[in-house]
C-alpha cells in the first residue's frame, strides 16, 4: 500500500463564507478540524468546501457546465412529508396511505438542491443559492435540454430553465411517474448521462418501481429525453447508490452487495433472491456476479466514479474510487480487463477521516481534476429509526485534489460554439468531453457533423474516436452508411458502440442486418461479440438468430464468464413470441454437433417444458426428439426441470428468513402468484413413459414421470412403497415422491406406515405426505399413537394438529384433562392456537401458559433489526449497561441476584439468544407466562388500576404494578377483573436509549456475571 501522509491538507478554513459552527459534545469533528485529522493519500491533499450551517446531510455532488458544484440536502430523510404510513414489514418497507402530487402541489418536504461556488478560487465555496427547494425526498441531479431534471419519488422531473439563470423558468413536467417510495434507503437515485445520450438512473432493492408496465426493483434503468423511451438497462446488483462510465463506456454502479457490478445491456445480476424476491425474468438460468475484486475484503461502496481527470497522480487515472459509508474513509480500485468484464484491485485508500460521523455519500469529479466528496455527517451509519428525533444540522463537502493542484479559471461550456464543444472531447480530463457531449446533445447542430466524422475514424487513438462516435449519435449524425464504417474500425469499443448504437433503434435495415450476421461470422474481439450478443437481443428474430448462431458457430466464448448466458438471453427472448424460428435453428440434430449450442439447446427444452402450454411441450418434445442419444441424458434433466418449474410464479418480496421466528403465523415468505399450466400433452406424456419403461428403477426417469403425470408410473410407486419393507433403504425415498407427487388414493398406503413397528424416520416421512390431504382418519391415527411417539416426532405431529382448527381443539383438550403436559407444547407452536380467534381456545392458552399472540408485528420486527444495527456497530460496555439495568430494568427484574420480583428472573434466561432478547423486549405482550399476566381492575367508585395479582385471600386482591407499587383492593370494592392481552413491562425501553445506551444495556445482558 502507498505510504500515507497527514501534512498535506489545507488548513485556510476560515476563508469565505463557511461558517464553522463548534462540535456539540459526542459529536465528530469540527469542520475547522475534520480536514487536518484526516490521513491522506500521498500526492493528494484535501480541504474542507462546504459544510454546515450552509450545507447539511447532502447525498449528491455534481458540477455543472460553469464548473459549481450542486448537492442535494437530503433533510427530509427518512419520512416524507405529508403522508401516512399504513403498513410497514420489517425491513422497513413501507405502504402510504396516497401517492403525493409532484411539487409544487404535492407536500412540501425539507430537501434542497444547492449551488455552491468559489468565486476566488481558494478552495472553499464563499457562494451558494437554492435551485428549488421544499422537495420531498430527492435523490438525483443532472443537467440538460435546457434544463435541469430531477428525482424526486415517484416521479422524474424536468424544470426548464432556458436562460440558465438558476431559476426554473415554469413548475416542473413530469417526465416519468411510478418509482417506488417504500423505503428512503432504496429509492432511485444518481441521475447521470450516458454516452449514448440516455439519462441513466439506479434503483434500490427495497422499493417496487412500476414505470410504463415495467416492474422492477433493484437495477439500471434509462430514459431518453428526446424519444422519450424508457428501459430497464440491466437487473439485480443489491441496494445501489452511484453509477459511472469508464473511458470506454462501460457503465459501473455502486452497491451493498459487493465493491461494484459491471452493468451490460439487458443483463441480470445477483440479489438476495430470498429477501428481494426473483429476478423478473424467470427464465435467465443465470445471472452475473458482482466485479471480481482482490486486495482487501469488499465493503458496501456509495458514488462510486472511475477517475477521468488529469490532475492526480498517474495511478489514479481510469480507477474506481468510492466512498465507504460504513468504514467512514474512501478508497480506490485498480481496474483491469478480465475476459468482457472486468477484475478490480485494491489500490489502497484515497484518505482516511478517522471520524466516525464521516459518512461518504457520493463524489464527482470537477473541471479541475479535483474529487469532490459528500459527507453526510451523522452518528448513525445505518438503518435508523424513521421517527427518530435526531440533529439534522450537519453537513460536509470536501475537495480532494493533487498536491500540485491550480486554481483552475472561471468557465461556462454553454456559451462556447459547437465547434469549440468539439475541441473538449480531446481534453485529458474527460468532465470536460461529458459536459461538451451533453450540450451537443441539446443543440443538435449539423455543422459538426463532418469534424465529428473525421474524429469517429481516428485510427491511432481508439478512444478519442470513440468521443466523436458518441458527440455524433447525440447530435443526431449518425446513419447507416457511416456506421458501416465504423464496424471496421481498428478499436474494438468503437465497434462495439457502434452495435449498441445501431440496436438501440430495436431494429436495423436489411443491408446493415447482413453487415451485423457477417461481423458475428468474423469478429475477432469479444468484447465486440458480447455487444452483438445484447444487440440481439433486441432486434427482431429474423435478424437476431442469425447474429447469435454465427457467433454460437464459432466455439469462441465457452468459458467467457458472460457470452453464453448473454447468448441464452437473446434466444429466450424470442422462444416463446417466435417459437417457430427458434425451432427452425435449433430443433435438428446437427445442432447438437456445435459445443456452444449445447447449453442452448438444454435451456430451450427447459424453458418450453417450464411454459406449461401446449405450444410448450410441442416445442420442447421436438427439440427432444432430435436430440443425439449421447445428450439425452442431460436433456432429460432440462425437460425434468422445466416441469417442476410450471408453477413458479412473482408476485411478492420476500423477507429473507430474518426473525421468521417470531413473525406472525410464522409466514417468513410473502405470497406469490402462482402461474396456471395445462398437462403435458399426451404425446410428451407417452415419450417420458417410454423413458421411465427403460429403467424403473432409476429414481430420474421415475421422478421425470411423475411430475408429467404419468398414470403407469403411479400405480408403480404406490405399489412399491406397499411392499417395501419397514427397513427398506428405499422407503424414504419413495415417500418423498408420495410427498411430492401422491393423489389421495396414496392415503391408505401411508397410513399403514403409522405403527409403533414403523422406524421414527419412516413415520416423519409418512405425516409429510398424509399432511397434505388431512383426513379424519389420518387426523385419529396422529391422535392414537402420540402418547407413545419419542419427543422430535411428537413436535412434528403437534405442528400438524395445531395446524387444523378441529384437531387443535382436540390437543388442547387433552392438555385441560391431563393427558398432555402443557410443558412439552412450546410458544412458537401455540403462536398459531391464536389465529383462530376461538375465545374458547385462548382461554386454555391463558389457563395453562399466559397470552401468547400470532406473533409480532411487522412495525416491531423493523424495530428489532434497527436496534440489531445499532447493536452490531459496536462494542458496549457492561458497567455502563449495568447502571442502565437498575434504572430501567431492576424493579421487576432480577440478574446476578440484584433487582425487582415483579417479572422473570433473568439470570439463568436464554439471554445469549439476541434475537429472543430483543423480540421480548420490543414486543413484551407477544408471549406473557401465565404467572405474569397483567389485570385490568375496576373499583366500584370508577377507579381503574393495572398491575399482576400478587396476592389474593377471601377478602382482598393485591396488585402491584411496573414501579413495584403494591395496591390491595377489598373484594366488595371490585366492580370488574380481567386479564389484559398487554404487558406491564413498557415497550418503549430502547427507543428512550440512544445506540451506544443500548450496546452498553445488553453487553450487560448478555454478560455471564456481574463486572
Amino acid at each position: 500500500m502507498l505510504e500515507m501522509n497527514r501534512g498535506v491538507v489545507c488548513l485556510t478554513l476560515l476563508l469565505g463564507l463557511v461558517i464553522y459552527a463548534p462540535a456539540a459534545s459526542g459529536q465528530g469533528y469540527s469542520p475547522a478540524d475534520a480536514a487536518g485529522k484526516m490521513t491522506v493519500s500521498d500526492g493528494l491533499e484535501i480541504q474542507v468546501f462546504a459544510s454546515e450551517p450552509e450545507i447539511r446531510q447532502p447525498i449528491f455532488v455534481k458540477c455543472d457546465d460553469r464548473g459549481r458544484l450542486w448537492t442535494i440536502q437530503y433533510l427530509q430523510y427518512p419520512n416524507p412529508a405529508g403522508l401516512k404510513r399504513v403498513k410497514v414489514d420489517r425491513w422497513s418497507r413501507t405502504v402510504y396511505d396516497r401517492v403525493p402530487k409532484p411539487p409544487p402541489h404535492g407536500p412540501r418536504g425539507a430537501d434542497k438542491i444547492t449551488i455552491l461556488e468559489d468565486t476566488d478560487g481558494d478552495g472553499h465555496a464563499d457562494k451558494s443559492r437554492d435551485f428549488v427547494d421544499g422537495l420531498n425526498l430527492c435523490t438525483g441531479v443532472a443537467f440538460g435540454q435546457g434544463g435541469v431534471f430531477v428525482l424526486q419519488v415517484p416521479y422524474l422531473l424536468f424544470y426548464p430553465d432556458k436562460n440558465r439563470d438558476d431559476v426554473p423558468d415554469a413548475d416542473p413536467e413530469v417526465l416519468l411517474t411510478g418509482f417506488g417510495m417504500e423505503d428512503a434507503q432504496s429509492l432511485a437515485n444518481h441521475l447521470t448521462f450516458g454516452p449514448d445520450g440516455w439519462l441513466y438512473g439506479l434503483n434500490g432493492s427495497t422499493t417496487t418501481c412500476n414505470i410504463r408496465g415495467i416492474e422492477f426493483q433493484q437495477g439500471v434503468w434509462r430514459y431518453h429525453p428526446v424519444t422519450k423511451e424508457f428501459e430497464l438497462f440491466a437487473e439485480g446488483g443489491g441496494n445501489l447508490y452511484g453509477l459511472t462510465f469508464d473511458a470506454d463506456g462501460n457503465l459501473f454502479y455502486s452497491s451493498n452487495g459487493g465493491l461494484f457490478w459491471h452493468a451490460v445491456q439487458g443483463g441480470y445480476y445477483q440479489k438476495s433472491f430470498g429477501k428481494h424476491g426473483p429476478l423478473h425474468n424467470l427464465y435467465t438460468y443465470g445471472y452475473f456476479a458482482h466485479t471480481q475484486n482482490s486486495g482487501v475484503t469488499g465493503t458496501p461502496t456509495t458514488g462510486g466514479t472511475i477517475y477521468l481527470g488529469d490532475t492526480f497522480p498517474n495511478r489514479f487515472r481510469g480507477a474506481f474510487l468510492c466512498g465507504n459509508f460504513l468504514g467512514h474513509s474512501a478508497s480506490w480500485w485498480k481496474v483491469t480487463p478480465r475476459q468482457t468484464t472486468v477484475a478490480a484491485e485494491h489500490g489502497g485508500l484515497l484518505f482516511d477521516s478517522h471520524d466516525t460521523w464521516f459518512g461518504p455519500t457520493d463524489l464527482a469529479l470537477g473541471p479541475d481534476g479535483a474529487m469532490y466528496f459528500a459527507d453526510f455527517h451523522d452518528q448513525r451509519t445505518a438503518h435508523p429509526d424513521p421517527d427518530a428525533n435526531w440533529d439534522r444540522s450537519n453537513g460536509r463537502i470536501y475537495k480532494l485534489q493533487a498536491t500540485d493542484a491550480k486554481p483552475t479559471p472561471p468557465i461556462n461550456l454553454a456559451e462556447l460554439s459547437s465547434n469549440e464543444l468539439v475541441d473538449l472531447l480531446s481534453h485529458p480530463n474527460g468532465w470536460y468531453g461529458q459536459r461538451a457531449r451533453v450540450l451537443l446533445a441539446e443543440r443538435r447542430d449539423a455543422s459538426t457533423w463532418p469534424r465529428l466524422r473525421e474524429i469517429a475514424l481516428t485510427q491511432d487513438n481508439g478512444r478519442y474516436a470513440l468521443q466523436g462516435l458518441w458527440a455524433l449519435h447525440v447530435s443526431g449524425g449518425l446513419d447507416d452508411e457511416f456506421a458501416a464504417q465504423l464496424l471496421a474500425h481498428p478499436y474494438e469499443y468503437v465497434r462495439a458502440w457502434t452495435v449498441r448504437l445501431l440496436g438501440d433503434a430495436k431494429s436495423v435495415s436489411e443491408p446493415m442486418a447482413k453487415l451485423l450476421i457477417a461481423l458475428a461470422e468474423t469478429e475477432p474481439s469479444p468484447i465486440v461479440r458480447s455487444q452483438l450478443a445484447c444487440t440481439a437481443k433486441r432486434l427482431p428474430t429474423a435478424t437476431a438468430l442469425p447474429i447469435v448462431q454465427a457467433i454460437l458457430n464459432r466455439n469462441l466464448d465457452n468459458d467467457d464468464l458472460r457470452i453464453p448466458l448473454l447468448l441464452w438471453w437473446a434466444v429466450e427472448s424470442k422462444a416463446v413470441t417466435d417459437a417457430d424460428q427458434v425451432l427452425e435453428q435449433f430443433a435438428h440434430a446437427d445442432a447438437w454437433n456445435v459445443v456452444a449450442n449445447q447449453p442452448i439447446l438444454r435451456n430451450l427444452i427447459r424453458r418450453y417444458a417450464a411454459e406449461g402450454t401446449p405450444a410448450g411441450y410441442a416445442a420442447g418434445l421436438q427439440l427432444l426428439q432430435n436430440t443425439p442419444s449421447q445428450d439425452l441424458a442431460e436433456a432429460h434433466k432440462a425437460l425434468g426441470q422445466g416441469l417442476s418449474e410450471r408453477a413458479g410464479g412473482l408476485g411478492g418480496i420476500g423477507h429473507g428468513g430474518l426473525y421468521a421466528q417470531f413473525a406472525a403465523g410464522g409466514n417468513d415468505a410473502a405470497e406469490r402468484a402462482r402461474r396456471t399450466f395445462v398437462e403435458p400433452s399426451p404425446e410428451l406424456k407417452q415419450y417420458i413413459l417410454g423413458i421411465w419403461r427403460k429403467n424403473q428403477q432409476d429414481r430420474d426417469a421415475l421422478t421425470l414421470a411423475l411430475r408429467a403425470g404419468v398414470e403407469e408410473a403411479h400405480q408403480y410407486l404406490l405399489e412399491t412403497t406397499m411392499q417395501a419393507a419397514a427397513d427398506d433403504p428405499q422407503l424414504i425415498s419413495l415417500l418423498s415422491l408420495l410427498q411430492e407427487f401422491g393423489r389421495e388414493d396414496c392415503e391408505a398406503v401411508v397410513l399403514q406406515r403409522l405403527t409403533d413397528d414403523q422406524p421414527d424416520d419412516v413415520w416423519a416421512a409418512a405425516i409429510q405426505v398424509l399432511n397434505r390431504f388431512g383426513s379424519a382418519e389420518y387426523i385419529d391415527a396422529l391422535f392414537e399413537q402420540y402418547a407413545t411417539l419419542p419427543a422430535p416426532l411428537q413436535s412434528q405431529v403437534r405442528d400438524v394438529l395445531l395446524a387444523r382448527h378441529d384437531s387443535a381443539r382436540r390437543l388442547l383438550a387433552l392438555v385441560e384433562k391431563g393427558s398432555i403436559s402443557p410443558e412439552s407444547l412450546p410458544v412458537d407452536q401455540l403462536r398459531r392456537v391464536a389465529l383462530y380467534e376461538d375465545e374458547e381456545l385462548d382461554a386454555i392458552v391463558r389457563k395453562h401458559w399466559g397470552n401468547i399472540q400470532p406473533g409480532t408485528a411487522e412495525e416491531k420486527l423493523a424495530q428489532m433489526r434497527r436496534f440489531n444495527n445499532d447493536l452490531r456497530a459496536a462494542s458496549g460496555n457492561p458497567t455502563a449497561g449495568a447502571e442502565l439495568f437498575k434504572k430501567h430494568c431492576a424493579t421487576c427484574h432480577t440478574l446476578f441476584n440484584e433487582g425487582g420480583k415483579i417479572g422473570p428472573d433473568l439470570t439463568k434466561a436464554n439471554r445469549n439468544d439476541l434475537a429472543a432478547l430483543l423480540a421480548n423486549i420490543v414486543d413484551p405482550s407477544a408471549v406473557i407466562r401465565k404467572e405474569y399476566l397483567s389485570y385490568v381492575l375496576e373499583t366500584t367508585n370508577g377507579q381503574v388500576m393495572t398491575g399482576i395479582l400478587a396476592e389474593q385471600d377471601a377478602a382482598t386482591m393485591t396488585l402491584v404494578d411496573a414501579k413495584d407499587k403494591r395496591t390491595k383492593v377489598p373484594r366488595n370494592q371490585i366492580e370488574a377483573l380481567h386479564e389484559s392481552a398487554t404487558s406491564l413491562m413498557p415497550e418503549n425501553l430502547l427507543q428512550q436509549l440512544s445506540p451506544q445506551q443500548r450496546r452498553d444495556l445488553f453487553a450487560y445482558l448478555q454478560g455471564n456475571a456481574k463486572p
